[in-house]
């Protein structure tokens, strides 16, 4: 039996979540704004152009569809049979994730690469298979936290964006991440893995920058620009990305960033945005 695609429907969406009695009330012309503003119709396009790929495959054909093209620099500071964390910044909130996960995987293979994500993100089917799910809202659950600590320990190599959120347009203009989490650095640490500081070098519009910080200037704390995100991955079409990977910083070596977790994180933070002058 042929696998069905993965669709998104937004107006289904609605109905699963919000009570029939009060569904009415919603006018039809707003649905149909929400998906043209998340470009519903070009999304199932590329969800049913890269049927029935999973894992790497499913991102490489994504990044094929949209005739994206990525080079990869610095692979060669990466030694064989060792353990790593990968950490780095987060520009694009999705398809940077994508062609990090078809470069690593290439390297590694599919087996030996997972990513920590927002547990959100297991609903993208296609790609749970290369997650381990974190709880940002909440408390974590024991069976993720088990099967995070299984992975830190074995030889799977781990990625992780410690931002948590993609990158916003700071102060001083510039197109940054906000401050990195400390708990790739414990982890690293914890499990003695080098960190190794990469660096994407691309970003969203500058539309998408400034609505994220006129909301926070207005104090709404609901990030409801990341429901551009999906039209900014449309957006991207023939673009050209490049991915910088810097050279491992051995965990025996961390003592010397710093005493603090904390501070190690954004003196790691510094190294990796260092790279995009290369």
């Amino acid at each position: 039996m042929a696998e069905e695609p993965l669709r998104i429907n937004i107006r289904k969406i609605l109905d699963n979540r919000i009570p029939k009695n009060k569904r009415r009330w919603i006018p039809s012309f707003l649905i149909k704004g929400v998906e043209r503003l998340i470009r519903q119709k070009e999304l199932n396009e590329i969800l049913e152009a890269t049927l029935p790929s999973h894992g790497s495959e499913f991102s490489r054909r994504v990044l094929d569809h949209l005739e994206i093209e990525v080079e990869v620099k610095g692979l060669e500071n990466l030694k064989e049979g060792e353990r790593y964390m990968f950490a780095g910044n987060h520009p694009l909130g999705g398809l940077d994730g994508m062609a990090l996960i078809t470069a690593l995987a290439e390297k590694y293979g599919d087996d030996d690469v997972r990513f920590l994500v927002n547990d959100l993100l297991m609903n993208v089917t296609p790609l749970r298979e290369l997650f381990l799910p974190i709880n940002k809202f909440g408390k974590q659950r024991r069976g993720d936290a088990e099967i995070i600590n299984e992975k830190m320990a074995s030889d799977c190599q781990i990625f992780q964006f410690p931002a948590g959120l993609c990158s916003r347009l700071q102060d001083n203009g510039r197109i940054e991440d906000l401050d990195w989490q400390k708990s790739f650095v414990v982890k690293a640490l914890e499990y003695k893995r080098d960190i190794v500081p990469v660096f994407f070098d691309g970003y969203n519009s500058r539309k998408f920058y400034k609505i994220a910080r006129w909301r926070k200037k207005l104090g709404i704390k609901f990030n409801f620009e990341q429901i551009l995100l999906p039209s900014e991955l449309c957006k991207a079409r023939g673009s050209r990305f490049r991915i910088l990977i810097g050279k491992p910083i051995p965990y025996e070596s961390l003592e010397k960033l710093g005493s603090n977790p904390k501070i190690v994180s954004q003196k790691i933070r510094h190294i990796a945005y260092s790279l995009s002058k290369q």
